[in-house]
């Protein structure tokens, strides 16, 4: 079983701008999204016994990783794979979300927009890597992931075979936790602050 956690809001998301690779902390918000997720696996995780956990080495996940951990006793300490870390756009990591729709040749569909940067990841560089992560996770292991938006997209796409099409346009909540077991994929909202 994993159940995946994207981090807080950053101070990154809340000015609209695109973190890919590049990072920023937490805002006040986004520390309090952490510990309801915190407070929710602790409910879900009675027991650590067993489970680990895993986050992106980007500083907005191992700070959310943290604040998890402390919501739950302290019993996990997270281990940093960067294969789960965030997908780089770039040279455009940092961008606005208005100065990327600018950089979007117009016959390219909103949800490809991550791709366009020159220098940026591929779609397919994406996938292999993420897809390698979940192929190096044995269907009896417990895990707790915390990632990112659209690594997180892929990371469930992959998981529950889905088209490119559906797999970009998933939703990306700061405030829920996906259940992957047994092939299948629920959403686990936290409580309202």
């Amino acid at each position: 079983m994993i159940y995946l956690v994207r981090h807080g809001q950053t101070e990154s998301n809340l000015a609209r701008r695109y973190q890919g690779a590049s990072d920023s902390p937490l805002t006040a918000l986004g520390q309090a999204q952490a510990r309801r997720m915190g407070e929710l696996l602790s409910r879900l995780v009675p027991d650590t016994t067993g489970w680990r956990m895993v986050a992106s080495p980007l500083g907005r996940a191992r700070q959310t990783a943290g604040i998890i951990c402390e919501a739950m006793g302290g019993a996990l300490i997270p281990s940093l794979d960067p294969r789960v870390a965030e997908a780089s756009m770039g040279s455009w990591d940092g961008l606005s979300l208005e100065d990327l729709e600018a950089r979007r040749p117009d016959d390219i569909p909103y949800p490809e927009r991550y791709f366009q940067s020159p220098d940026g990841e591929s779609f397919d560089a994406i996938w292999s890597r993420l897809a390698a992560w979940l192929a190096s996770v044995s269907e009896a292991e417990n895990l707790i992931l915390v990632s990112h938006g659209l690594a997180g997209r892929f990371l469930r796409g992959i998981y529950g075979g889905l088209p490119r099409e559906a797999l970009l346009t998933l939703p990306v909540p700061q405030d829920a936790i996906y259940a992957l077991v047994g092939g299948t994929i629920a959403q686990i909202d936290c409580e309202p602050a």
